[in-house]
């Protein structure tokens, strides 16, 4: 579970907050939507990356120290529930455990990292809330079966709905929401967009490529 379609879609999909702003990054896991920001941002951003299990935080830290942007990311093992700073971030992103009524994982970190016991959705919305700066945004990746409940959820606790994409595996095949919120409420409806990840043929989609050219060795830049 250290690299997987979740993390790199959040990692290109989440919208950059102006340079120098601080990011936070709930649930880091080994660190791929941080060093992918870090990337984005060219280093320019400070990054910090919230990570509860012990073995996910210290693999993120090597991963950190290995990559071209160390001192851009702080690494912090903890929970994000206890978790207590005076700054306040202009983009908060998640890549949350999402299974809320489903049978234990016999592994008990695979457990942690997938099943919101951990940090149920309210909980994950009302910590963000509580560190979001007035204009920021908060983005999250969801299988598409609990991105309604999410929604719901974070419009009745005054979250803003901002951007809405459905991510396909292939064409008649809804796998992911990537969504955006925001405290402020702004002018218009919000962007509802598809990403497709494979085309008819099952190769990746040009519009896939293209999101991730800059991640992936094997896409065009």
């Amino acid at each position: 579970m250290k690299v997987g379609t979740d993390g790199l879609l959040l990692g290109a999909f989440a919208p950059l907050p102006p340079v120098g702003s601080a990011i936070l990054d709930i649930g880091a896991g080994s660190g791929l939507i941080s060093l992918m920001l870090a990337q984005r941002t060219a280093g320019a951003s400070p990054i910090d990356a919230v990570e509860l299990d012990a073995a996910a935080a210290e693999q993120a830290a090597l991963n950190v120290a290995n990559s071209p942007w160390p001192e851009a990311i702080r690494l912090i093992k903890g929970d994000i529930l206890t978790y207590h700073t005076d700054k306040r971030y202009r983009l908060i992103v998640s890549n949350p455990p999402f299974f809320q009524r489903a049978l234990a994982a016999q592994d008990a970190r695979r457990h942690q990292a997938r099943h919101t016991d951990s940090l149920p959705f309210t909980s994950l919305l009302s910590v963000a809330a509580g560190l979001l700066c007035e204009e920021g945004t908060l983005a999250v990746v969801l299988p598409v079966s609990s991105a309604e409940d999410f929604i719901s959820l974070a419009l009745s606790g005054g979250w803003q709905l901002q951007h809405s994409c459905t991510v396909f595996t292939k064409p008649a095949k809804a796998h992911r929401s990537l969504l955006c919120f925001g405290r402020r409420g702004s002018a218009g409806k919000p962007q509802h967009t598809q990403l497709y990840i494979h085309d008819e043929s099952g190769a990746y989609s040009l519009q896939y490529q293209q999101l991730l050219s800059a991640f992936y060795l094997k896409f065009p830049d």
